[in-house]
């Protein structure tokens, strides 16, 4: 039988391979609301092409989707954005952005199954959209950490003072954050890494 005339499958792409010398790997969820920057931040730290499942937002969303602060999107996550970046020669976190409209937080609970840790994504925009994101990361138990992105036309507050508005215990580890930007993405991450050794340290991490 001849195959010349079949599509050939392309085998992955050296850039995309696991480093050999990897020996751990964590699963990390980035979560909030619609519009956030999720798709953003894993674009801009994954160290492989990332994986999206964007779909261009049509009017059927008109009145359904929250698009505050968004005129200009065109286009939304309605599975799972998919990313992957070595801390160190030996760990690698795979990451997991959610979809931010709530229709699709039914996936979240999948999403959530084995994740060791989350990003919170913040926008001070819309503040409220926060709370049932962290509600239901600490049903499932799932420690995180809360970024607060850096969009040019939020209005900026003292952290504390953000950390009071989102009713934060003093252990939450709380940041400013540039999801465009590898170097600030990656510090967020590094700080969750950090926040996950310090409870591990003390038991409080099952």
């Amino acid at each position: 039988m001849d195959f010349k005339g079949s599509d050939t499958i392309p085998g992955p792409r050296a850039e995309d391979q696991l480093p050999h010398t990897a020996q751990a790997a964590a699963k990390i969820v980035i979560v909030g609301g619609f519009g956030v920057g999720k798709t953003t931040m894993v674009g801009s730290v994954s160290e492989i092409t990332p994986l999206t499942t964007e779909e261009t937002m049509t009017q059927a969303g008109i009145g359904v989707d929250d698009n505050f602060g968004s005129a200009s999107k065109t286009a939304t996550t309605v599975a799972m954005d998919f990313g992957r970046i070595s801390i160190t020669d030996e760990l690698v976190l795979y990451l997991f952005g959610t979809p931010g409209q709530q229709r699709f937080w039914f996936l979240w609970n999948g999403l959530f199954e084995g994740a060791l840790g989350a990003v919170v994504l913040v926008d001070t925009r819309r503040l409220e959209v926060s709370f049932d994101v962290m509600g239901r990361l600490e049903e499932r138990g799932v420690p995180f950490v809360v970024a607060i992105n850096s969009f040019p036309d939020a209005p900026r507050y003292p952290i504390e003072e953000l950390r009071t508005a989102l009713d934060l215990s003093p252990d939450i580890p709380i940041m400013e954050c540039d999801a465009r930007r590898r170097a600030s993405s990656r510090d967020v991450l590094m700080t969750l890494m950090r926040f996950l050794h310090s409870l591990a340290m003390t038991g409080s991490l099952t």
